[in-house]
């Protein structure tokens, strides 16, 4: 069982904060983000969890407040899809992209 960051207390993984100092135990930073139109009633949540296991995870919830499915991504995949992201704002980042995945001159 791993221990408390702050009193060094054992606490079990399921548990969001220390039962006996408060601490938080779960460090991440969630965001909310509204889909397209096409799909009405769902939204996707990124949470970036900080710590000792530092990853992305993706869920798509419903307007029930049910995730319906969820996936993680370790830090270097996150950061190739950020920059996948940036890149495809642009004409010109798009025809970079494809260049490369094509080999052809950029």
């Amino acid at each position: 069982m791993p221990g408390c960051p702050r009193c060094g207390d054992d606490v079990d993984r399921r548990f969001r904060f220390c039962p006996w100092c408060g601490e938080p135990q779960r460090r991440k930073i969630v965001e909310f983000f509204r889909a397209h139109p096409r799909d009405r009633g769902r939204a996707l949540r990124v949470s970036r969890y900080l710590g000792d296991e530092p990853h992305v995870r993706f869920s798509v919830w419903d307007e029930a407040g049910v995730a319906q499915a969820a996936v993680s991504l370790e830090d270097d995949e996150a950061a190739r899809l950020a920059d996948f992201l940036v890149a495809t704002r642009r004409p010109a980042g798009v025809a970079r992209l494809l260049a490369r995945r094509l080999r052809l001159p950029s």
